[in-house]
């Protein structure tokens, strides 16, 4: 009912522009972009390959973005129709580019130039919260390395605050899946892709290396930010 409701304010709407439908952008549609970074491709070298990131970036994240616009596009003109085996369709296909999408703007963030302190351990209330929950920075860092070494093919690797408890937790998710699947407490304050297109082109089949060398360019500035914003 609710979908037929809606799907006939949109037609009544389309009609009175004649029946064409407006752009996306006039229709109340939003529109996501691929966000810029804030270092250069060649920044985070050694421990991660400008050819990598530029790939990274340019090709699978901006893939993920225009895919996600393109499905809520789709999802919308399903829901004027009235489709509703259409809408039930779309779901996985917005949540998988879309996941990518939100999971990729986290994990450009989350890396830092070591010339601009990247890969400094976390200070003040993170460190803290790490020492408390962990037992140290170095357990944690073995944990997450350990977790996303054993992921099966793709997927991702979290560290989170959990809202409702005060604690950290480390968590995976599978594919593109965004960490709000794993419930709604989670805030993700850092999340290490472990994709191969992540690190393949420069360390092969070996993700563990990977998983050691990321570090050398975590950005704990921005984790530490969200932790005190999201516990305050």
């Amino acid at each position: 009912m609710a979908l037929r409701t809606l799907a006939s304010r949109k037609t009544l709407a389309a009609a009175a522009l004649g029946g064409a439908r407006p752009p996306a952008a006039a229709r109340g549609l939003a529109t996501f972009v691929l966000p810029d970074l804030t270092y250069d491709y060649g920044a985070l070298e050694p421990a991660i390959s400008g050819e990598i990131m530029h790939l990274h970036h340019q090709k699978h994240h901006a893939t993920y973005v225009a895919n996600y616009n393109k499905a809520l596009e789709q999802l919308d003109a399903a829901v004027i129709k009235g489709d509703a085996s259409a809408v039930v369709q779309l779901q996985s296909v917005i949540k998988f580019n879309g996941g990518g999408h939100v999971n990729h703007s986290i994990f450009w963030k989350n890396l830092k130039p070591i010339s601009e302190g990247g890969g400094e351990p976390p200070h003040e209330k993170l460190g803290w919260a790490i020492d408390e929950d962990f037992g140290s920075f170095e357990a944690l860092v073995k944990k997450m390395n350990a977790e996303g070494a054993a992921l099966q093919g793709s997927g991702w690797v979290w560290l989170a605050l959990d809202k409702e408890v005060k604690k950290l937790r480390v968590e995976t998710t599978a594919n593109q899946d965004p960490l709000v699947t794993k419930g709604a407490n989670l805030v993700p304050l850092l999340g290490i892709d472990v994709w191969e297109h992540a690190y393949y082109l420069q360390y092969k089949n070996v993700r563990p290396d990977y998983l050691s060398n990321i570090w050398k360019v975590m950005n704990w500035k921005y984790a530490g930010e969200v932790y005190e914003n999201a516990a305050a």
